[in-house]
């Protein structure tokens, strides 16, 4: 098997022919996909052309997206160091200023030492110089203001965010492209 096969991935989407998740964005490698497809857990919707698998006596398409069956619902987005980066856009919420993953740090708007807590309502991204800057303070105590207040996002808002970030379509193959911009204006 070719390296290019072996680090194919398969889009899934949810019975809605949406992708179930766009933050991060779902895709399970290709063999675990193609053993879904064939135990008949999942519908293929579309394969990798001309790309083939063999095994003694057939040959085999690579899915490249495949369909949940049943309808999943996401009720809540995970507390993570991506999604809380993702819903504050990759930007420091003090300066504003875009930052990459690993140049950003965690601020708590309450700091823990006055009764602050880890929480999506009391965090929010900060570079290391306005993390270093604010200190133990609340933001209004080190002159500093917020660019919005904490939340919570819904699933949704973090892939609407995920969708509109610059970097993710160029991690996207080609064949996908029918299944995750349906909803998007047309360029005529």
């Amino acid at each position: 098997m070719s390296a290019a096969v072996a680090n194919l991935r398969t889009l899934v989407l949810n019975a809605d022919m949406q992708p179930l998740s766009w933050a991060p964005l779902s895709v399970w490698n290709w063999q675990d996909a193609f053993v879904a497809v064939i135990q008949g857990r999942v519908i293929q919707v579309k394969t990798y052309d001309d790309v083939v698998v063999r095994s003694a006596s057939q040959a085999f398409q690579i899915p490249a997206v495949i369909a949940l069956k049943r309808y999943r619902r996401r009720k809540r987005a995970p507390f993570t160091r991506f999604n809380l980066f993702l819903r504050d856009e990759f930007r420091c919420q003090y300066c504003g200023d875009r930052f990459e993953a690993r140049d950003l740090t965690f601020d708590h708007v309450i700091p823990r030492s006055r009764g602050g807590v880890s929480a999506w309502t009391n965090i929010v991204a900060a570079c290391r110089a306005d993390n270093i800057r604010k200190a133990n303070k609340t933001p209004q105590a080190a002159g500093m203001k917020l660019l919005r207040p904490p939340f919570e996002p819904s699933p949704y808002q973090l892939d609407a965010t995920a969708r509109q970030l610059p970097w993710v379509k160029a991690d996207l193959h080609q064949t996908w492209m029918d299944f995750l911009y349906w909803d998007s204006e047309l360029d005529i």
